[in-house]
């Protein structure tokens, strides 16, 4: 294990190593290029590894930041080195893992993990039996650098330690580490808890033999001194709280007084660690229970847990109220992420059809990005609102009383967690609030003119918690103060009032939808003001409030004064942006909702439009092609082309068959051909939208594309994708609806699938509800090749339609439901009853649809007779009968 380094080497590395560390861009490009060169030279990593093991008399920046390289080229290049030189930096991490620097052990540390990652724990076997022993030393600096290295292992290698691969190491590592918990340094217990902590979420077996020990040993630590240790024990409670709750549950009141305690712990991050635990208690069936003697205690906690400390308004420049004038830095501006279109049917429910939408609780706080992290503010508040959700109007008596203290409070910050802690509760206790909206929306209506900033963008989000409820009401009331008002905060002079101000008016488009339209001249004027006023970032969220404005009221906007108000901006910024410009997208998808509306209002708008889609389309398939066939070429991002298909789809399904002569002298089909079998789910899932609205839009430029375009469809047919699945069965069913009996030749590629998917346990709703309407329709086009199979899928196929609202969708699947009832009326008997029931579910059938089910209703009590049919019919309940009576007189 012996190796020299040459004197002159070692300089010319060292000089390396501090001119990185020079700030100069050009001087940091020279160093990458001379890196790279040495990096040809197998003993290079020899001389990283005794920088930073053997200099001692060297600063400790250049000695850990040689051990950083050397953790790259391991990453990168570790399989190409020679084993012998593996050997030796190995053998070197090992006696250097004592430094007497922390900083120098930690990056040994660092580099241990990145060696086993790479080879495998089972290529380094003397290392976890090293570092046990080093466990032992008497020298304070081994200890913690060993217990250092071993935890990064645990974070990174929990499932193979517990693994027969490695012969279970964890059965001796587990009972160690606890050994360490009552250690006299605190680094040491705190790293003895956090290697174990890693173990708790996948049940590793080696830990729950030691369950019990482990938990009283946390309960030994709950009030240690030292603050990394208390936060270590609130996060191994967290976990075990999701894993083991049984074991938890003797000690309950005592773990819930103890996170009382920590959630108001002095140190911050032991606070956030403890605040944990309410969400996650959240979640436990046993919540209620457990909870309800505490409530009193933890709601003021929560609350107080919500207010800005002195930290968070520097860095949130809260003392600063005007800066709209100041340009944003590109850094500050978040990834957004487009939501691909999805075909869901409108569902008969309230507020039906939203399935797969995951409403993040963000607590409208989500502040600007040097507070983006999760923090207590956001964690108190997220609390709120599980454990409103949990314990509904029952709370209220407890939470009132301190809105009462806070709402109306003269200092600025705890007005403001109270007009948060109110937004917070607005979902769980609705209808205990009620009583008191007349009362508090206008209060916070008037909080919108709050002289801070920070109060007045609080206020946007609270108020947009409770948008349902002021839409329900009479419109003079409380919709226009608070429209008037949101509108003014829209044209704020503080940026984060404004982008609170978009966000509030965005839900309030989406509740009160054509309510808005006596309004809308106003509501334009300001959006449009705004796009001139507005910097960077705020631009993109307004993109947003002006295309959920046109989803919301829909072909309203098709007036000649709207439009002239809208587009002329619009069109403005379109023609200014570059096709690689990121802004590009946030205005695709703005125009998309805009077309989808103004529908033949956007026709002198459409071809430029159209064209820059195709264009953007066309150019990611080429870069696509060119970076597959030559490494030197960029890989695309494809965000583009998936905006611009969802574009085009918004323009087939505004213009309808005006969209015709665009389709006509374009070459859209062949795009889509490729883009149907691109490899990223989301442009399959768009393609096939497209599709769908090109069919219905244009089917005789579709209808030459049959024989390609059928078996794709076929092989999308899978649920693991869901979007892409769901987009890909309702494209199927729009098609089949115009090919007719031509798509006998097809329905072998599709009907198995589509049988297997609407028996599938835990299929999202829209999902079904597609799939079912797409079997309706293969069995309206040609129901004798679907009709044998009916009995595999009638009964999933009932129960999924039964909720959709009456439109040409169900209309079409339930005429291809009677048909295959009549080719093969044996299929259905054993689920009649679910037939009933799925035909009850029609308000308003058309007249001869009517008729075909009158008809087979008849046709099976004739069949059984009147005894068996009256013995039938008592089965159901009696709604359902009394329905059937009355709608088909039967």
């Amino acid at each position: 294990m012996t190796w020299e380094p040459q004197a002159n080497g070692l300089q010319q590395i060292i000089a390396i190593l501090k001119e990185s560390q020079s700030p100069d861009t050009a001087t940091q490009m020279a160093v990458h290029m001379k890196l790279e060169e040495l990096n040809q030279y197998p003993d290079f990593n020899n001389y990283l590894i005794y920088v930073l093991t053997k200099l001692k008399a060297e600063d400790e920046p250049t000695r850990s930041l040689s051990g950083l390289i050397l953790k790259n080229n391991i990453r990168n290049h570790g399989n190409n080195l020679r084993p012998e030189i593996v050997e030796y930096i190995k053998h070197e991490c090992l006696q250097a893992i004592g430094d007497t620097s922390p900083l120098i052990r930690a990056t040994v540390g660092i580099l241990i993990t990145t060696i086993a990652s790479n080879g495998g724990l089972h290529n380094w076997p003397q290392l976890l039996p090293s570092l046990c022993e080093m466990l032992d030393s008497q020298d304070y600096n081994v200890c913690e650098g060993a217990f250092s290295a071993l935890q990064k292992i645990c974070e990174d290698h929990a499932e193979v330690l517990d693994s027969a691969a490695l012969n279970r190491p964890l059965n001796i590592m587990i009972p160690k580490f606890m050994q360490y918990f009552s250690h006299n340094d605190p680094k040491i217990r705190s790293h003895a808890i956090a290697c174990i902590n890693h173990f708790i979420i996948n049940r590793s077996q080696a830990l729950m033999l030691h369950i019990d020990a482990f938990i009283e040993s946390l309960f030994n630590l709950s009030s240690d001194d030292d603050h990394e240790v208390r936060k270590n024990v609130c996060h191994g409670l967290v976990m075990l709280l999701e894993v083991r709750m049984d074991r938890l549950l003797p000690h309950m009141p005592q773990i819930i007084e103890y996170m009382l305690m920590r959630t108001q712990d002095s140190d911050d991050g032991v606070a956030l660690e403890a605040s944990e635990f309410w969400l996650s208690l959240a979640e436990q069936n046993i919540c209620k229970d457990v909870l309800t003697p505490y409530l009193p205690q933890l709601a003021p906690i929560l609350v107080r847990g919500m207010r800005y400390s002195e930290i968070d308004i520097i860095l949130l420049k809260g003392n600063i109220e005007d800066d709209d004038m100041v340009p944003d830095r590109e850094e500050d501006i978040r990834p957004r992420f487009h939501k691909s279109r999805s075909h869901a049917i409108k569902s008969g429910e309230a507020g039906g059809g939203g399935d797969e939408e995951d409403d993040d609780f963000d607590g409208g706080l989500d502040d600007d990005s040097s507070l983006s992290e999760w923090n207590l503010r956001k964690c108190s508040a997220a609390a709120l609102d599980v454990l409103a959700n949990v314990f509904r109007e029952e709370c209220l008596p407890i939470v009132l009383p301190i809105l009462k203290d806070t709402l109306f409070h003269h200092e600025w910050v705890i007005k403001e967690s109270g007009v948060l802690a109110l937004g917070a509760i607005a979902e769980g206790c609705m209808q205990g609030m009620i009583q008191h909206l007349p009362e508090l929306i206008p209060y916070l209506i008037s909080c919108l003119s709050d002289k801070k900033a920070l109060v007045r963008s609080i206020t946007c989000w609270t108020l947009s918690r409770y948008a349902n409820w002021v839409v329900s009401q009479p419109h003079d009331q409380y919709l226009k103060p608070l429209m008037e008002e949101l509108l003014k905060r829209i044209l704020d002079s503080n940026k984060r009032v404004q982008e609170a101000a978009c966000s509030a008016f965005a839900t309030l488009e989406e509740e009160a939808c054509t309510d808005l339209v006596p309004y809308l001249e106003y509501i334009l004027q300001t959006l449009v003001f705004a796009f001139s006023k507005y910097q960077h970032k705020n631009l993109l969220i307004l993109y947003d409030a002006v295309g959920t404005l046109a989803d919301s009221v829909g072909h309203h906007l098709n007036k000649p004064q709207y439009i002239d108000i809208l587009m002329p901006p619009l069109i403005e910024k379109w023609n200014l942006l570059k096709d690689d410009d990121k802004d590009l997208f946030p205005l695709l998808e703005c125009l998309s909702s805009i077309a989808t509306a103004l529908q033949s209002g956007f026709l002198p708008y459409c071809d430029p439009v159209y064209k820059r889609c195709i264009s953007l389309i066309e150019q990611t398939i080429n870069q696509d092609m060119a970076w597959k066939q030559n490494a030197g070429f960029d890989q695309p991002d494809k965000e583009r082309m998936i905006v611009a298909l969802d574009l085009l789809s918004g323009l087939a399904e505004g213009l309808d068959g005006h969209i015709e002569s665009l389709v006509a002298n374009s070459n859209i089909m062949q795009l889509l051909y490729q883009c149907m079998q691109d490899a990223l789910p989301e442009v399959r899932q768009s393609s096939f939208a497209l599709l769908g609205d090109l069919t219905k839009a244009c089917f005789q430029h579709v209808h030459p594309f049959m024989a390609e375009f059928f078996p794709i469809l076929g092989q999308n047919l899978n649920p693991d994708h869901i979007s892409v699945c769901n987009n890909a069965t309702w494209a199927i069913g729009e098609i089949c609806m115009k090919l007719g009996e031509e798509t006998r030749q097809y329905i072998h590629l599709v009907l198995k699938e589509l049988i297997i998917i609407i028996n599938r346990p835990n299929t999202t709703k829209t999902l079904l509800e597609n799939t079912a309407i797409t079997i309706g329709r293969l069995g309206y086009v040609c129901p004798v090749e679907v009709a044998p199979f009916l009995p595999e899928f009638v009964r999933q196929w009932c129960t999924s339609l039964r909720h959709i609202r009456d439109n040409d969708e169900k209309d079409s699947a339930f005429r291809g439901m009677c048909h295959m009832i009549t080719v093969n009326p044996a299929g259905v008997v054993p689920d009649f009853i679910f037939f009933c029931d799925a035909i009850a579910s029609w308000v308003n059938p058309p007249q001869d649809l009517h008729q075909m089910i009158q008809k087979i209703l008849h046709g099976f009590k004739n069949q059984v007779g009147e005894e068996n049919w009256r013995r039938f019919v008592d089965q159901f309940p009696s709604t359902l009968s009394d329905r059937l009576v009355a709608m088909y007189n039967i």
